[in-house]
């Protein structure tokens, strides 16, 4: 092993081509790669021999390893991470796939839950791998909030965001509570949150009740307090959410008994749903799309998957979530990426025309990739 990680510059224009060839075999077809299959897959003659004797300075550098006591060598995670980050060449998406991904995604108006979904269930099934959508605690500014009476004990909450979310919430209405009461608290709440975020408004919203405490009714009061705490404790929209597609594309026939293990172990990682802001934090180190292979992936490392991960952002361009595809470290990257970075930018696109922004007939540009 190398003491410092080998760059593109520590191999030769022969090593580099046996490399890239090596790896993108790998890729396809998920065996060790021996020198004789090399030889008839490069595009130049060489023989078996002079292959095996650049396999093995390539091991010598930590890019290959030798399974078991296959003849073949496999990428290990630095040979991908040297493959992703300077051989991989980025395909285009398909027009099909365009239309694919616009169709469920455009197709939702006002629901940015079944927005979200949908673009779950089509990147899952366009890389036959598990996708991943994080819809992190609503941040959007407050349009509206609405209290609607169901039963003597039972009312309904309504909160309209301005990137055109809409949650509701059933709660136990307190004794006496009257449908005055209530448009008293949705009016007092209007006039004051409208604009501010929920986090903005439990800073702001115990000095107004006190400021106005003589005008509002006691149980509008009360309804004012219940109704902020509603969406910042443990509502859908103040707890982060993972939306998971496509787990059983995981479950390769004919997996081995370690693949199987790893796969189980991403399955509980996925169910505790654990640290999930640090899936934002992962997508929000830098713009466009990031790779994280095997232990890079700090929240699924024990399952040595790979993570294509890329942010949505709203009409404000915030980055408010993410979006991604989860699977085995040989995963296709040259046509996964471009998928991924598709489908985070239609989504934020959608939340811009959503919120009432302004927007280009083909909001994506020219330069579909993007910068």
């Amino acid at each position: 092993m190398a003491e410092s990680a080998p760059s593109l510059d520590d191999l030769n224009l022969r090593s580099r081509a046996i490399f890239g060839r090596l790896v993108e075999t790998y890729l396809s077809t998920g065996d060790p790669v021996g020198s004789r299959t090399l030889a008839r897959a490069m595009d130049v003659s060489l023989s078996p021999a002079t292959i095996r004797n650049v396999m093995q300075d390539l091991e010598e550098l930590g890019l290959l390893g030798s399974p078991h006591t296959s003849a073949g060598r496999v990428p290990t995670q630095l040979g991908l991470r040297l493959f992703v980050d300077g051989v991989l060449e980025i395909g285009a998406v398909s027009q099909d796939e365009r239309e694919q991904i616009e169709r469920r995604v455009a197709s939702h108006e006002d629901d940015l839950g079944g927005m979200l979904d949908d673009a779950g269930a089509i990147l899952s099934g366009l890389s036959q791998c598990a996708s991943l959508v994080f819809a992190p605690k609503n941040e959007a500014p407050i349009r509206h909030i609405e209290f609607i009476s169901l039963s003597p004990d039972r009312a309904l909450a309504v909160l309209v965001t301005e990137d055109g979310a809409v949650e509701n919430r059933i709660f136990d209405s307190p004794p006496g509570l009257t449908s005055s009461a209530m448009r008293e608290a949705a009016n007092f709440l209007n006039a004051h949150l409208r604009g501010q975020t929920i986090s903005e408004a439990q800073g702001v919203i115990a000095q107004h009740i006190a400021a106005y405490r003589t005008e509002l009714d006691a149980l509008a009061a009360g309804l004012v307090e219940r109704g902020i705490a509603l969406w910042s404790e443990g509502g859908a929209g103040a707890v982060e959410r993972l939306i998971v597609r496509g787990r059983g594309n995981l479950l390769e026939e004919g997996a081995g008994t370690e693949e199987l293990e790893r796969m189980r172990r991403l399955f509980d990682d996925l169910e505790s749903k654990r640290d999930l802001a640090q899936l934002l934090d992962l997508a929000d180190e830098a713009e466009g799309v990031r790779v994280f292979i095997g232990s890079e992936n700090k929240l699924f490392s024990l399952s040595g998957s790979s993570l294509v991960i890329s942010p949505y952002t709203d009409s404000r361009r915030r980055i408010i979530g993410a979006i991604g595809v989860i699977g085995p470290t040989r995963l296709n990257y040259g046509r996964i990426v471009p998928i991924v970075d598709y489908t985070a930018r239609l989504v934020g696109s959608m939340l811009s025309r959503q919120a009432g922004d302004r927007v280009a007939s083909d909001p994506l540009g020219k330069d579909k990739r993007g910068d």
